[in-house]
């Protein structure tokens, strides 16, 4: 409980700080190229049959009856970016995109903080009926579709805490959930009560850190 709340208290001057200054303040933009974005997808199927990267936009898409992204896995169906070369177990490391979710996408996850222990994710931000949340506990904006929205989340490792920004708006700062290897994933994987077509559309994705 002791690091907890020192953890959320060190968030929280850090909030103050980029209230005035903006999510990115103080972060190095780290370098992307096609490298860096793995794309996931069900594994019967050709890669442009699920994604596409026209105008700067990734396009990605996924069914409910759609196999997981390997024949040894057990999870569901999903077309997600795992950005490559930057795992990280420690620092302060930001993801920043715009995100667009298309009306009638549904029980999906559009984003997620990977690696935890003993849960998989740090963070995982959901879609259901329109409104985005953490999880399915803290709405972080409703009537999503149809729009651009700005996403920033960052990870706090050392201080083991999440914030979260929309549109450049502080909207959350939750605890971590465990020590682990991390790293950075955008699209859509299939959550319960999914929609039969789930979509996401992502530009402008930035890989951003505090440098040590």
């Amino acid at each position: 409980m002791t690091r907890l709340l020192l953890s959320i208290s060190l968030c929280l001057a850090f909030v103050h700080h980029v209230a005035s200054s903006g999510p990115t303040e103080g972060f190095v933009s780290l370098p992307l190229n096609r490298s860096n974005f793995d794309v996931q997808r069900p594994y019967d199927v050709p890669e442009d049959e699920r994604y596409s990267f026209q105008h700067g936009v990734h396009k990605l898409w996924v069914y409910s009856s759609d196999k997981p992204h390997a024949p040894t896995s057990h999870t569901a169906p999903r077309t997600e970016i795992r950005i490559r070369g930057y795992d990280y177990s420690s620092g302060v490391w930001q993801f920043e995109g715009h995100g667009y979710v298309p009306r009638g996408t549904s029980g999906v996850c559009i984003m997620q903080v990977f690696g935890a222990s003993p849960h998989a994710t740090t963070a995982a931000l959901v879609v259901y009926n329109g409104t985005l949340s953490y999880y399915t506990s803290t709405v972080l904006l409703e009537n999503i579709y149809d729009r651009w929205f700005k996403l920033n989340v960052i990870h706090h490792v050392n201080a083991s805490a999440v914030e979260i920004y929309i549109d450049g708006q502080f909207k959350m700062v939750a605890p971590g959930r465990g020590e682990a290897s991390h790293y950075f994933k955008c699209g859509v994987y299939a959550q319960r009560y999914p929609s039969n077509c789930m979509e996401s559309r992502w530009k402008e994705i930035k890989i951003l850190k505090i440098s040590d």
